[in-house]
């Protein structure tokens, strides 16, 4: 199968490209290295040492035996060179992963709320109207998150995408199905769920074949291709704009840095593994939706957990310590996540848990490259408003004061 990945230098995209190329699809990588860039904005590395991505296609060429091609373009911008391209490689799927995907980076600033909103929206709306000029049967796999639920209690197992309603009319009730209601906490996760509208509507209208796969917290960060050689390794991020909550207890352990828990740590989130990411995103590809059907939405995760009993896991672990901090996000001190999962399930897939794989994250990972860490990244400076950023101000008074 010809397979396109949009965004495929980065956490997701990377591991997800070699992975179905070792399967023996035929893959292309478009990227525009924009997450390195950011690297650069924010002065901080991926813990773990990434390669230009010559490099990395040359060692992925070197022990597999197979080709990568890469191509250097900015999806949102470059349409006509889209176009071109899947004039040019004809793919039976696209992956979408081309897409900011932190929600602390989009809270940092109205500059980053800005790009954040034209990178994602646009690029979205790009690759859909591109794969309808281009008259091919192409199946769009997107990337979306969790996050367009909602973080609140719902009262009831999330479903994947659709809820069954029953509406009132002057004939009874009726029932219909809709869009689970977006509730989204940050302006990242509000363009998810602009892109389940976008997904909506060139579905409906069009007939574009969409398989959108919600996303829990990825964690860990090796996969068996990656593995293969240091220069394939993936991304570690660890700090607070783009590290990911589990990835940042396990550094903080690693490093001896008190693990940082958000408010009370009362927050309930889904979770998965990297290496279950990439599986789920191959049977995705495998299996499309049929001509005529809806958007298929797969909620991708496998496991719920507390923050609070996160950072107990690791600190028992790894003997660390946890420090409860400030909330910078808008959001509810407690909540309970219960999400159905069971496509995935029914379609084969085996869950690395939590249980199974954290120690090697911590030995084979944080710790090894653990003097690669800057420990003044550790901290989330960016705040959901004023109000969030006044109260960890306060705080930090507060503990200076007590200090004294």
């Amino acid at each position: 199968m010809k397979v396109i990945v949009l965004g495929g230098d980065g956490f997701c995209g990377w591991p997800t490209a070699l992975h179905l190329s070792n399967l023996g699809h035929d893959v292309v990588v478009v990227d525009n290295l924009s997450r390195r860039m950011i690297d650069v904005e924010l002065e901080v590395d991926s813990l773990t040492p990434i390669r230009p991505m010559s490099e990395r296609l040359a060692a992925w060429k070197e022990v597999s035996g197979r080709d990568i091609r890469f191509v250097n373009m900015n999806i949102g911008k470059d349409y006509q060179e889209l176009v071109d391209l899947i004039a040019a490689e004809q793919p039976d799927t696209i992956i979408h992963f081309a897409e900011q995907r932190a929600a602390p980076y989009s809270m940092k600033s109205a500059r980053h709320k800005r790009y954040t909103v034209d990178n994602n929206l646009n690029a979205t709306n790009d690759v859909l109207a591109a794969i309808v000029e281009s008259g091919r049967d192409i199946h769009l796999v997107h990337l979306g998150t969790m996050g367009v639920y909602g973080y609140g209690t719902a009262g009831m197992k999330i479903p994947e995408g659709y809820l069954k309603v029953k509406v009132e009319t002057e004939h009874g009730l009726k029932d219909q199905e809709i869009l689970y209601p977006a509730n989204p906490g940050s302006i990242y996760h509000m363009t998810k769920t602009q892109d389940q509208l976008f997904f909506h509507f060139y579905n409906k209208n069009d007939g574009v074949k969409i398989t959108d796969l919600h996303q829990g917290i990825v964690w860990g960060t090796q996969t068996e291709e990656t593995k293969k050689d240091e220069r394939l390794i993936n991304r570690f991020d660890y700090d607070g704009d783009y590290g990911t909550v589990l990835n940042r207890f396990l550094m903080q352990a690693a490093v001896g840095y008190p693990m940082t828990v958000h408010g009370t740590g009362g927050q309930t989130r889904a979770f998965i593994h990297i290496q279950d990411t990439v599986r789920c995103v191959q049977l995705a590809v495998e299996n499309p939706p049929q001509h005529g059907e809806k958007v298929r939405i797969m909620n991708q995760m496998t496991e719920t957990h507390r923050v609070r009993d996160l950072a107990k896991m690791i600190a028992d672990l790894a003997g660390a310590e946890m420090q409860l901090v400030p909330n910078p996000r808008n959001e509810a001190d407690e909540n309970e996540l219960h999400v159905e999962n069971d496509t995935f399930l029914q379609m084969g897939l085996k869950p690395t848990t939590l249980a199974e794989g954290l120690m090697e994250e911590v030995t084979d990972i944080a710790r090894k490259y653990a003097e690669r860490c800057d420990k003044t990244k550790i901290p989330c400076i960016s705040y959901w408003g004023k109000t969030r950023e006044d109260a960890a101000a306060d705080s930090k008074a507060a503990a200076t004061t007590a200090a004294e």
